[in-house]
């Protein structure tokens, strides 16, 4: 018997594994399919800045608290493993279509100063001078985000894989949670598709599909699935040096050339097909902000789940009349950007010990 079964491999529950197993706990992991290869590994690995601002609002330190591990676990990760995750801070440009998108951005822009980032504002003009591949026309007004930063998801994941292996961390892929079987308030085993698991502290990991898990537990939650499709470019040199922020679309520049545009947001359920529509959308989008991209060589397309909550927080936590089950899912867009903050406070919440975060409004209570 385990220390934590952790239930759902990707980049939260392998984020989990890593943190713990530091601690001295004895970690197993399972997954339904492939570890890593759900909404962690489709995600384009956007890390916006959080600024130092001091602060009372919980996401926001749960924000600032995973963009200081980034930077930390990406050297970390590199040493343990000798992979490197891609990241680096190429900054960001969010974009402004007209006048009432600028109104909104200027607001947000305001907050961001408030909260310590340094934000830049742009006419198109100026824009088209320190993005050359852009196309101004449509554009009133941008702002530009000097310390955004950008990883790999798939070689994040293959780094956290390794370490985790190098840590003892039993990783199990094709084995399904089915079943609890419960006494008292504690879990005491979980029945798999590979049979039973027994395990001190359980925690559910597993996104869009934690859903049904807590609903046998007896723990109903609104969270949903949401397609987003994604598009991979590639050309012969970079297009671009920053990401671009369009609304929920995107442009993200790799070093090597290919260009991640993304992304849907479509109320699917679990169809996770991609579809002509979405992909020629996307592809309109990136040729129509970036002229340039025009030759690029199409790649591939992809699409992932993200797990959607009603308000648009996760649910963090220990699971109502049950001692020994945790839960952290739900983190929709900002999976990968919040796994290391999730895997710090969760690793103490499971030890028993403090978190510097008041975990209340991530409480899986409150529906």
């Amino acid at each position: 018997m385990v220390d934590l079964l952790i239930v759902g491999g990707g980049v939260v529950g392998l984020s989990l594994a890593y943190e713990t197993s530091a601690a001295g706990l004895s970690v197993r992991v399972i997954d339904r399919g492939p570890p890593g290869r759900e909404a962690s590994w489709a995600g384009a690995g956007i890390l916006p800045p959080t600024g130092d601002t001091p602060t009372n609002d919980p996401l926001l330190q749960l924000h600032r608290l995973s963009n200081t591990l980034h930077a930390e676990w990406a050297r970390r990760l590199a040493e343990e493993t000798g992979v490197d995750n891609g990241f680096r801070r190429c900054g960001g440009l969010y974009l402004a279509r007209d006048a009432a998108t600028d109104g909104e951005l200027r607001q947000t822009a305001l907050a961001w100063r408030e909260s310590g980032v340094t934000v830049q504002s742009l006419s198109a003009a100026e824009m088209a001078d320190v993005e050359p591949a852009l196309e101004p026309k449509d554009i009133v007004r941008c702002y530009c985000l000097r310390d955004e930063a950008q990883l790999r998801n798939p070689r994040h994941l293959k780094a956290l894989l390794a370490a985790c292996a190098q840590r003892g961390v039993e990783v199990s892929a094709g084995v399904a949670a089915e079943e609890f079987h419960i006494q008292g308030r504690r879990i005491t085993a979980v029945e798999t598709s590979g049979g039973p698991l027994a395990a001190d502290q359980i925690c559910i990991t597993n996104g869009a599909w934690a859903k049904t898990l807590l609903g046998r537990l007896g723990v109903p939650v609104g969270m949903k699935p949401v397609r987003g499709q994604m598009v991979l470019v590639s050309g012969p040199r970079p297009a671009l040096r920053r990401i671009v922020n369009d609304g929920p679309r995107y442009l993200v520049p790799r070093g090597d050339g290919r260009v991640l545009v993304g992304s849907t947001e479509e109320d699917a359920g679990f169809d996770k097909r991609t579809t002509a529509d979405g992909v020629a959308g996307l592809l309109d989008f990136a040729v129509h902000l970036a002229p340039g991209l025009k030759p690029a060589q199409f790649e591939q397309c992809w699409a992932g789940l993200r797990p959607a909550t009603l308000d648009g927080l996760p649910y963090l936590g220990r699971l109502p009349e049950l001692d020994n089950a945790y839960v952290a899912a739900g983190h929709f867009r900002s999976g990968l950007q919040l796994s290391p903050g999730t895997a710090v406070v969760m690793s103490r919440l499971i030890q028993g010990l403090e978190t510097t975060i008041d975990m209340r409004p991530f409480r899986i209570e409150r529906g």
